[in-house]
């Protein structure tokens, strides 16, 4: 190879960095696990003092919070204290804007074993959770209450800032009452309730779903305007609402899978609802400055679900095959990486 054509310090760096990325994302979750940003708090702590409130060893300790710093969630103020970074404090399990639960889900085996197989699913286009775990992933979760619990969380802080911004990006003044499908605890459907104090609810997902969601909605002051329905949306649709909502639901399946979904949403909406669907966009054309981790959530879709993020053209698509025709596409405001695709019956 001749000089000129030999990569860039830059050009190695980049791809070291990613063969690196799943330590870092160990790292991160094995201090969401210890709480280490919980115990550091607003001040500073040494490796000693963070180990013996974790029962851990000293040493070990300090290399953790080196690795910590390293990747910019702490830093070292002076010589062996350590404190929190802006993107470390969301680490902490109980500040307001947390993804604490997030980073305890995504870097759970329960995540992570079935992308050890990701060329197994690229070459067959197979789900590889299914095979490592023996079931599929909703069914493994529906058997692990503690788990499932977990997973709830982490959507809900997920889905927190995306609730901050739709009430005022989408008018559902229009409507008597929203259906959440797929709500899970209803942290973005009680966003819209608490915005529009005439709109009626209806949170439909399965009972593992709904779990934490009678609880949610009290804390909220909601829950004489939001009934909680258990069900198979492969199955039904709640009856009773003229706009129909779903969230990061669309992604988990297949074609065929959406299709049903939606179906079932057509039987029951009126003429005058409106389905509106809350997922990625992605471009036409792949682009590397776009939120690249909607490619990465892509392949997530590929290894453990078994769905996949989806173009416009691939909604419209869907939309069609279940008698709806997609009237607008709205992305939310930067960096939120969603988009409001609004459909009609026809």
């Amino acid at each position: 190879m001749s000089r000129e054509n030999q990569p860039s310090n830059e050009a190695r760096d980049t791809l070291v960095r990613i063969a690196y990325g799943a330590m870092a994302a160990h790292t991160a979750g094995a201090a969401a696990r210890l709480r280490i940003v919980d115990l550091i708090g607003d001040g500073a702590c040494t490796a000693d003092e963070l180990a013996a409130e974790c029962a851990a060893q000293p040493p070990a300790m300090g290399r953790l919070l080196r690795a910590l710093t390293g990747i910019g969630l702490l830093v070292e103020r002076s010589p062996g204290a350590f404190a929190v970074t802006p993107a470390g404090a969301l680490l902490r399990s109980d500040g307001p804007d947390s993804l604490h639960s997030f980073v305890r889900m995504f870097t759970d085996p329960t995540m992570l074993r079935a992308w050890e197989r990701l060329d197994d699913s690229v070459r067959t286009g197979e789900t590889a959770f299914d095979v490592v775990f023996g079931k599929d992933f909703f069914g493994h979760l529906a058997q692990q209450p503690q788990l499932s619990a977990d997973f709830n969380a982490a959507m809900s802080q997920a889905t927190r800032d995306t609730a901050a911004l739709l009430p005022s990006a989408f008018d559902f003044g229009r409507f008597a009452t929203v259906a959440d499908i797929g709500g899970g605890d209803g942290t973005l459907l009680a966003a819209v309730l608490k915005a529009y104090p005439s709109l009626g609810g209806i949170l439909f997902d399965s009972a593992e779903g709904l779990a934490q969601a009678g609880t949610k909605l009290a804390r909220d002051g909601l829950d004489g305007r939001c009934a909680l329905v258990a069900g198979d949306f492969f199955a039904t649709a709640p009856e009773g609402a003229d706009l129909y909502l779903l969230k990061s639901v669309i992604h988990d399946w297949s074609d065929e899978q959406c299709a049903e979904i939606l179906r079932h949403c057509r039987r029951v909406i009126p003429d005058n609802g409106r389905l509106l669907i809350v997922e990625p966009v992605l471009p036409p054309v792949a682009d590397p400055s776009a939120a690249g981790v909607v490619y990465l959530s892509d392949l997530n879709m590929l290894v453990n679900v078994g769905g996949r993020e989806r173009t416009r053209d691939d909604f419209e698509s869907l939309c069609r095959a279940a008698g709806f025709a997609v009237r607008t596409v709205t992305r939310l405001p930067e960096p939120n990486r969603f988009s409001l695709i609004e459909a009609a019956p026809v």
